[in-house]
């Protein structure tokens, strides 16, 4: 028979094994199934109140702290009162169809992990499942464009910088069209708007991309804004989602606040509490 001390000290070992378990986020990595990923909820934040939260891939041979340690981009979700979920690729790049090594699994690899991660943050943390917002860079773009056809159900909308398919681009997705605002420079000579070769793999064609998803989502019509730094030119479909293709003069990079422009175009920073 255990004494009423050692149940009381297994009582108090389980609950402080969870609570270390389940302390994860900006510099501590949150486990699942062999992978992870870092959580910041924004400064002020009561831990309670759901809200919403961007996702940001890194590019090649990036990892998930860089995001962490963004300060900018880590001031605008404050701000904006947005969680920000910074993922991991399994190696040095993200497992994607045609990439240059062929990884064996493909998309479907990283698929289930973005499965897994909306499944852990939303059933640990207090985030809205309906407002998630997938953004990634370079390689992270590709991903975020992945995702877009593949898992339009999961997110938001979607915001990739600098990055598209590797070609040969998918001729349609699934799910439901998704609102998707692309960032790219003009000058990008490490991932051109029209792609380059790396080795026997080619980087995808984004005008090409763009045309396949506008006829994929129905979308049409066409307006044209300009800012300092911005041309933009932007189709709508019937069910009022946005496919926006933005061109700055800079070269193989991104300003944070072209993902604040993203949310602003799509209302979502409307309809977070709603």
């Amino acid at each position: 028979m255990f004494s009423k001390i050692t149940l009381l000290l297994v009582f108090l070992f389980i609950v402080l094994s969870n609570g270390i378990a389940n302390a994860c986020g900006t510099e501590t990595k949150c486990e699942i199934n062999n992978r992870h990923y870092l959580i910041r909820l924004p400064q002020g934040h009561d831990g309670k109140t759901p809200i919403g939260a961007v996702f940001f891939a890194h590019g090649y041979k990036g990892n998930a702290f860089s995001a962490m340690r963004n300060k900018k981009l880590t001031q605008e979700m404050d701000r904006l009162v947005l969680a920000l979920v910074s993922v991991q690729s399994a190696g040095d790049d993200w497992q994607l169809p045609h990439h240059p090594f062929q990884f064996k699994e493909e998309e479907l690899f990283e698929l289930r992990y973005f499965d897994d991660v909306i499944d852990d943050i939303t059933r640990r943390f207090p985030i809205r499942a309906d407002r998630l917002i997938m953004a990634g860079f370079s390689a992270g773009g590709m991903m975020t464009w992945t995702l877009a056809c593949e898992r339009s159900d999961k997110f938001y909308a979607f915001i990739p910088l600098s990055g598209t398919f590797w070609s040969p681009h998918p001729e349609g997705c699934v799910g439901p069209a998704a609102n998707i605002i692309h960032y790219h420079g003009n000058k990008d000579k490490v991932v051109p708007l029209k792609g380059r070769a790396i080795g026997p793999a080619k980087q995808g064609n984004i005008y090409k991309v763009m045309t396949m998803y506008e006829k994929y989502g129905d979308f049409i019509g066409s307006v044209t804004n300009k800012t300092n730094d911005l041309t933009c030119l932007r189709k709508t479909n019937p069910a009022g989602k946005i496919l926006e293709l933005c061109r700055h003069e800079g070269g193989h990079d991104f300003k944070v606040s072209y993902i604040t422009r993203a949310l602003r175009k799509i209302d979502i920073l409307n309809r977070i509490n709603r």
